[in-house]
C-alpha cells in the first residue's frame, strides 16, 4: 500500500514520512482505533481542505500553549502550519496590535461557519468583561463576536473549559467558562494543561468523521475522559491517596498518553494527581497536599534526598 506523503514541505523540513504516521500512529492509539487508522488520520491532517484554526487567549497563563509548543515529534512547526492550519495565535505569530486584529476578524468573517475555534484561559464577566481586555476590546465582547461563527469551539485547559484557577473563589472578575460565559457549547479539553496530543487527536477525529466525537456529561471527548487517572495507574509507589492524590476523583488520560513526547506524567515523576482536569478543582479539591507531603513525600518518593522511591507497602 502507497503511503500518504507527510506534508507539502515534509523533506524541506527535515520531517520523516515515517515519524509522521509514527505520530498519526498515536493519536490514532489516544482515540482508541486501530493502527490501520494512521494512514487515514495523515491524509485528514493534511488536506487542503481541513478547516482553519483561530486559537483565541483569554484568561491564561499560556500554559496550554507552552505544552502545545513543547511538542517535537512531529515539530511544532509541522503541527502549526501542516497538520491543523492555525491561521492565528497572540503567542506565536507574527503580526501585532491593528494587524494581528484584522487578521483575525478576516478569518471569521471569510470562513464563517467553517473554521474551528480554539479558546484557552477563563473569560471574565463580571461588570460586562471590564477585568479582561484584548485591544481595547473585552475578552467577553470577543467571545460574544466570534465564538457563535464557528463551527467548533475547543475549550483547551481547564480555565476556558469551566473557569480553572481564574474563577477559584472569591473570583472577583467572574471569571467562567466558555458555556457559562457565553452559553456555547464547546469540546472540553480540561487539564492544566491537558496532553497536546489529546488536542490534536480530537481535530483528528473531527476532520475523520466530520462530528464531534462522543463527549461525557461535562463536554469532554469520552476517548481521553473516558476512565479514571486511578484506574489507569501503574501505581508505582503504591497507591499514594492519603498523601493528597485525587486520581481517584479525576478523570483523563495522563497515565496512558502522558507528556513531554510520552516521556512520563505525574505519578511516575514523583508527585501525585491535584485532579485538574475536573471542575473547579481548586476549591474542591483543596488543600491540593496533605499534611504529609512535605516531608514522607519528598524523603521517599521523589528520587531525591536518599536518590531513589521507596515504594509503599
Amino acid at each position: 500500500m502507497e503511503q500518504p506523503a507527510t506534508s507539502r514541505n515534509d523533506l524541506a523540513k527535515g520531517i520523516s514520512r515515517r515519524s509522521f504516521l509514527k505520530y498519526c500512529g498515536a493519536v490514532a492509539a489516544a482515540l482508541g482505533l486501530g493502527p490501520s487508522y494512521a494512514a487515514r488520520i495523515a491524509d485528514a491532517l493534511t488536506s487542503p481542505d481541513r478547516p482553519p484554526v483561530l486559537w483565541l487567549h483569554f484568561a491564561e497563563c499560556t500554559g496550554c500553549s507552552e505544552a502545545f509548543l513543547r511538542s517535537t515529534q512531529p515539530s511544532v512547526e509541522q503541527i502549526l502550519f501542516d497538520t491543523i492550519s492555525l491561521d492565528y495565535h497572540e503567542t506565536v505569530m507574527v503580526a501585532a496590535g491593528v494587524q494581528a486584529e484584522a487578521n483575525r476578524d478576516e478569518i471569521v468573517a471569510k470562513h464563517s461557519g467553517q473554521f474551528i475555534c480554539i479558546v484557552e484561559g477563563a473569560i471574565p464577566t463580571a461588570q460586562n468583561g471590564i477585568y479582561g481586555t484584548v485591544g481595547g476590546h473585552t475578552m467577553l465582547d470577543i467571545a460574544r463576536t466570534v465564538l457563535p461563527k464557528a463551527r467548533s469551539v475547543i475549550a483547551l485547559g481547564t480555565c476556558s473549559s469551566f473557569g480553572g484557577l481564574a474563577s477559584a473563589a472569591p473570583n472577583p472578575t467572574g471569571a467562567k467558562g466558555v458555556l457559562d460565559a457565553v452559553g456555547v457549547k464547546s469540546i472540553n479539553i480540561s487539564g492544566c494543561p491537558p496532553s497536546p496530543i489529546t488536542l490534536v487527536s480530537t481535530i483528528a477525529s473531527y476532520l475523520l468523521y466530520d462530528k464531534v466525537p462522543p463527549l461525557d456529561a461535562l463536554g469532554r471527548p469520552l476517548f481521553a475522559y473516558g476512565k479514571r487517572i486511578h484506574d489507569q495507574c501503574s501505581k508505582p509507589y503504591g497507591c499514594i491517596e492519603d498523601l493528597g492524590c485525587k486520581g481517584k476523583r479525576t478523570y483523563g488520560s495522563c497515565p496512558t498518553v502522558k507528556f513531554n513526547d510520552a516521556t512520563s506524567w505525574d505519578v511516575q515523576a514523583g508527585h501525585h494527581c491535584i485532579g485538574c482536569t475536573q471542575p473547579a478543582f481548586w476549591d474542591q479539591f483543596a488543600p491540593l497536599y496533605s499534611k504529609e507531603f512535605s516531608t514522607e513525600f519528598f524523603e521517599d518518593y521523589a528520587f531525591i534526598g536518599k536518590g531513589k522511591a521507596v515504594p509503599r507497602s
